[in-house]
């Protein structure tokens, strides 16, 4: 699978990542399905050594800045094992809990060889960010994506998302660095 230009980026190391589940399929509406997604990132997060600026995890997708570490692991070896590795745990709990859901994954899988079930789609957007503007852009738009999607009234009400972490409360989902933004969002 091409990289999509991602080879020539070696030196880059702060990005705007979205992955959504095949189909659009409301997966994380239920805890147990988030907690399996961020047992894995805190994970990888340990092996490549990413800091997490900001993150949201949606029924279908999740969102997050993140910056990488190059020299230890870029944005395509993290996200290749994110979604690799996320989507076996998934898979496999669901298929255990909810049978009619994972007929889903069989049926995208027939359009892949070699692959069972598929989770996730194929690709996974990321944007380079290059400056302070864009920085404060995409932060916002992750924060206000439950709200926007009629979730939540606030961004900090919403659990699985860094909003809490900027704004002074305690979100123990995952570390945030919230120190590269400079200052908190009230």
């Amino acid at each position: 699978m091409p990289l999509r230009g991602r080879a020539n980026l070696t030196e880059e190391y702060l990005y705007f990542v979205t992955t959504t589940v095949v189909k659009f399929t409301e997966v994380f509406t239920n805890d147990i399905y988030c907690d399996i997604l961020i047992d894995n990132i805190k994970y990888y997060q340990k092996k490549y050594k990413f800091d997490i600026i900001g993150y949201v995890i949606m029924p279908s997708h999740f969102h997050w800045i993140v910056l990488v570490h190059p020299k230890i692991g870029n944005i395509s070896s993290i996200m290749r094992d994110i979604k690799k590795y996320s989507a076996w745990d998934l898979m496999d709990e669901i298929e255990r809990n909810n049978p009619n859901l994972i007929n889903i994954f069989y049926n995208e899988a027939v359009k892949f060889r070699n692959s069972k079930r598929k989770f996730w789609m194929e690709r996974f957007d990321d944007v380079v960010i290059r400056n302070e503007k864009m920085f404060w852009t995409k932060l916002k738009y992750i924060h206000r994506n439950p709200v926007e999607a009629g979730l939540v009234k606030k961004p900090e009400d919403y659990e699985y998302s860094s909003a809490k972490n900027y704004v002074g409360g305690e979100n123990i989902k995952l570390e945030i660095d919230t120190s590269f933004a400079g200052i908190e969002i009230r």
